[in-house]
Parts: structure tokens; C-alpha cells; sequence
């Protein structure tokens, strides 16, 4: 019988709490500004033909709890991209690009 310690218990992450009046918000626009000791997230969402942006909601996080969402940001994309597949950035081409492109003329 060995008298090797167990490691100790992972931490679990705390259970999140809503509120009744929490909504969701749909943002399609995002501004990152930071300072030394913070980076602020404004999210925002613009409609077609509006000239402004109307901010949604502001995120104040210190620089590690930013690059801690940026780590478990990215960890989701690529988690929802292997179920999915590859999101495609604006100026990607699409299949309807590769598929209908005029063909390069053969030398």
C-alpha cells in the first residue's frame, strides 16, 4: 500500500448566477481600448443604413483577466470550427467564389 498524497481536487469553476431581468444582447461590432491597468470592451451593434453604432453593453477587465478570455475566446472558435467548420472571414473566398471563378488562360 503506497502512502503517496492524492492530488488535490481540480477546482471547479463557480457557478454562474442570472438575474430575472438579465437579457441578451446582440452585439455585431466590437472596440477594444485598454489603459495600463485595463481593457475596455464596448460592444455594439449596427444596423444597415444607421450611420452610428449603438453600444450595448461595456466590459472593463484587468490585462490578465483579458487575456485569460482571449485564451478560452480562442480554445471555443477552434472547438466550434472542428464541429462546424472553418468560420469564414469577410474577403474569404466562398465556395461560390472557387466554384465560379473565371478560370486563370492556360499559357
Amino acid at each position: 500500500m503506497s502512502n503517496k498524497p492524492s492530488p488535490p481536487p481540480k477546482p471547479q469553476p463557480p457557478r454562474l448566477e442570472f438575474d430575472d431581468n438579465t437579457e441578451p444582447v446582440y452585439a455585431n461590432m466590437a472596440r477594444i481600448t485598454h489603459s495600463p491597468s485595463e481593457f475596455v470592451i464596448d460592444l455594439a451593434r449596427l444596423l444597415p443604413g444607421d450611420s452610428g453604432a449603438k453600444v450595448q453593453t461595456r466590459v472593463v477587465m484587468s490585462p490578465l483577466s483579458a487575456k485569460l478570455f482571449f485564451r478560452a475566446l480562442s480554445e471555443n472558435i477552434a472547438k466550434y470550427e472542428a464541429n462546424f467548420g472553418e468560420i469564414k472571414m469577410p474577403g474569404s473566398p466562398s465556395l461560390a467564389d472557387q466554384l465560379f471563378r473565371p478560370h486563370p488562360p492556360k499559357e
